[in-house]
Order: C-alpha cells, then structure tokens, then sequence
C-alpha cells in the first residue's frame, strides 16, 4: 500500500468530490486526457534534459521518468483500444499553463519553478488516482491501483530536484504554488480534465 500522507500534506487541497462524479460521467474522455497527461510528462522531463545537459541528476532522474511515463502511456492506449475509445484529440486544461504562467524567467529560478510545477502535477495526478480507483471498474482500479507508487516517486524527485537546485530555502515558492494550484482544483471549469477543477 502507497503511502500518501506526503502528498495530501504536500497539496493544500483535496480533490472536491464534484469532480470524482464528473470523471465517472466522463469515463472516455478521462482516459484520453490521461494518456495525454503521460505522453506530456514524458516530454517535460525529455525537455529538461535537453536544457540542462550539465546537470547530473536530473539527467539520471528524468530519464527514468521519462522511460516510466511512456510506458502508463502505453498502457492507458492499450486500455483505450480493449474498450474500444478512439484516441482522439483534445484541448489541453488550463492547469499546467496556469501554473508556469507564474514561473521565474530567469536561472536557476526558472529551472527551480518548473521543478517545482513538476511536483505539483505529479502529486495531484497521484492524488487522483487514488481518489477515482475505487469507483472504477476492477481493471482500471487495479491499473490506477499501480499507478501510485511511480507517480508519488515522481513527485519525491522532482522536488528532491528542486531543493538541490537551488541553495535557498524553498518552502515559500511552494506555498505560493501551492496556493495557485488549489485554486485551479477548486474553481469551476468548463471543460472535463483529469486537472481540471469542479464542473462549471
């Protein structure tokens, strides 16, 4: 069993059980987005090590991750295809944009934020998983179900990341994070997501 006492005291928020009933109404369009949600992850950790090809842990880090995160994408496609939903394009949420809206533009603060955004996502997917898995019918659950343990890692090393990163203390850049991200989670939302917020 996941221990997610790390996460919840991460986020300053769960998830509203308004969105738990929304993603069961939208179970195909959770899947689509959901294996976006990987394709994107592996691509930002495959940016990062393009943009900091001196640093030697993050290279080492995301590079598993990026390994990881493909490999749920195939696996989210592969579930796609045995219920037969079409893999279809859709618009991205406004979560991931809202929150490097606010990221420094400058090093090692840029680098410093969008880690710090990384752990943010990754602690909210996990957040998720664990939230919707039980609702869910007994493959996805057990899926989600496995999903936990790589995802609440990903989290741990994106912030280990950031705290390496940068000499000074963090823990005021990720209560303002925190604080943005909430609201994102709270706040109503047009459209369905996996990060989206409540129903509109």
């Amino acid at each position: 069993m996941t221990d997610l006492s790390p996460i919840n005291a991460f986020l300053s928020c769960p998830t509203p059980s308004a969105w738990v009933d929304w993603a069961l109404e939208n179970e195909e369009l959770m899947l689509i987005d959901h294996a976006n949600c990987e394709k994107k992850a592996a691509a930002t950790a495959m940016n990062l090590m393009y943009r900091y090809v001196d640093k030697t842990e993050l290279l080492k880090k995301m590079s598993q991750l990026a390994r990881e995160e493909l490999l749920h994408f195939e696996q989210v496609v592969t579930l796609m295809q045995e219920k037969g939903i079409a893999y279809t394009h859709i618009s991205s949420s406004r979560y991931a944009s809202s929150l490097r809206e606010h990221m420094h533009t400058h090093e090692p603060a840029k680098l410093v934020d969008t880690l710090i955004v990384g752990a943010f996502v990754e602690a909210r997917s996990c957040e998720r998983f664990a939230k919707i898995a039980p609702k869910l019918d007994e493959k996805l659950q057990r899926f989600y179900g496995s999903l936990l343990r790589s995802e609440c890692r990903h989290f741990e090393d994106y912030l280990t990341l950031a705290r390496l990163y940068q000499d000074a203390d963090i823990s005021e850049r990720i209560a303002f994070f925190a604080k943005k991200e909430a609201e994102l989670i709270v706040t109503p939302d047009e459209e369905f997501r996996f990060h989206s917020g409540v129903p509109a």
